[in-house]
């Protein structure tokens, strides 16, 4: 690490640690109007598979427990975005093979899945990183115009969910929807770690898990998302 870029790194870190909470009772007043955003919470993310990471896993416990309280407070709208890949997607080109439609790693974690208003979950499958491009998101958005505040949960910070919370923004911008909220809670997303020697062991890049997810969160806040450390 330079000297010159110590000041901003120093001020990351304390940025993230002081991130304020949110009132989800605040958040969802209007429960018509929000959808609780679930990106890749799949076995292949957090049980199996070569892109499996036990930093995946260790959010799930919190994001059940917002799933449960937003159902409690009237949210019925809950889209679960999800690698559901070809088996020749160009983008295993740039990471191994993971999340092929119909295997197990495709399929949605139980701890979501087993949840008792999990009839109330929309599925959309999608072939790359992207939930966008592709997917049936946006017509599931031109038909619900009356949401307008989507908290996002799940992984990776820095890939799919940076991918979807700047759509959601920038969408919402576009339109001119003022009201419009695009809410993180950091402690219900995170991204993979891969160190330097391990990287090079696997000719792989490496991936330093701490820095990009705040780095990544700090980019969303810096581009109207409201990234905060917990929806209490």
């Amino acid at each position: 690490m330079s000297a010159e870029h110590k000041p901003f790194l120093d001020w990351l870190a304390r940025w993230k640690t002081d991130l304020p909470s949110l009132d989800l009772e605040e958040v969802v007043s209007d429960p018509a109007r929000v959808a609780l955003v679930s990106q890749d919470l799949l076995k292949g993310f957090c049980n199996q598979g070569p892109l499996s990471s036990p930093r995946a896993a260790s959010i799930i416990p919190g994001v059940v427990h917002l799933f449960q309280r937003a159902h409690d407070l009237g949210v019925r709208h809950f889209l679960l975005l999800q690698d559901a890949h070809t088996p020749d997607a160009v983008e295993f080109s740039a990471y191994p093979p993971h999340c092929v439609a119909g295997t197990e790693e495709s399929e949605t974690i139980d701890e979501l899945s087993n949840l008792p208003f999990s009839n109330l979950f929309t599925v959309f499958p999608k072939n790359s990183i992207s939930s966008s491009v592709g997917t049936a998101l946006e017509a599931w958005l031109e038909a619900h115009p009356m949401v307008t505040t989507f908290i996002v949960v799940g992984v990776c910070t820095d890939i799919c969910i940076y991918h979807v919370a700047m759509y959601l923004r920038v969408r919402a911008n576009v339109l001119g929807q003022r009201d419009a909220r695009i809410v993180v809670p950091a402690d219900c997303v995170q991204t993979y770690d891969m160190p330097v020697e391990t990287a090079e062991e696997l000719g792989a890049l490496p991936h330093d898990g701490d820095l990009l997810h705040r780095i990544f969160l700090y980019s969303m806040a810096l581009n109207g998302v409201e990234v905060v450390a917990h929806l209490a």
